[in-house]
């Protein structure tokens, strides 16, 4: 037996009373009169933004306005045509350092927290925490109004992982500095589509 499998059992034999899993089904969670409004304002309060953007608009024309001096732009959506990287035709991970602009697409946002699901759809999924500045595309019909409601939407696919993201990367850990980007992407850009 290893000592994981030791420590395990003898915490077994010492439990003394036994409780079972609480229902969760009565629990009231919170609920918003115009979640997509909610999203926007959540967006913004944890430090990223939110643009509703109008059907029939031109995506790549609004990306490159906002990052006019981006040399490298990664992925793999099909409607991105001013990519010139892709994350599912590198050979490595590594291949994605120095990407400016990384564009995904989220599954569907949480208005409580600004949360957005997004399933790993590239072969590296390097590409949601390497770039610089991170957009993320999203139906702005795919926004639920909590955590509660988000789980029950979580779907793995083919490469089975997913996260969530909310904003871009932040600490204050060190010397109560705020810094950007110490983890991932120092901005995060949400763009809510009509579809």
């Amino acid at each position: 037996m290893s000592s994981k499998e030791d420590i395990l059992k003898k915490y077994r034999a010492n439990v003394r009373e036994r409780f079972d899993m609480p229902d969760l089904s009565d629990i009231a969670a919170i609920t918003y009169p115009d979640p997509l409004l909610q999203f926007v304002q959540m967006t913004r309060s944890v430090g990223g933004e939110a643009i509703e953007v109008d059907k029939g608009s031109d995506i790549n024309q609004l990306i490159r306005e906002r990052y006019p001096d981006a040399q490298t732009i990664a992925s793999n959506l099909p409607e991105i045509t001013i990519a010139n990287r892709n994350p599912d035709e590198v050979a490595c991970a590594n291949d994605l350092n120095g990407t400016d602009v990384g564009i995904i697409r989220g599954e569907f946002g949480v208005a409580e927290n600004a949360c957005i699901w997004i399933p790993q759809t590239m072969k590296e999924k390097a590409v949601m925490f390497i770039s610089e500045q991170l957009v993320i595309l999203l139906p702005k019909r795919q926004i639920v109004n909590n955590m509660h409601e988000a789980y029950q939407r979580i779907a793995f696919n083919d490469y089975g992982y997913g996260t969530f993201i909310s904003g871009p990367s932040k600490t204050a850990d060190i010397a109560q500095v705020l810094v950007m980007g110490a983890q991932a992407a120092r901005s995060a850009t949400v763009l809510l589509l009509d579809e």
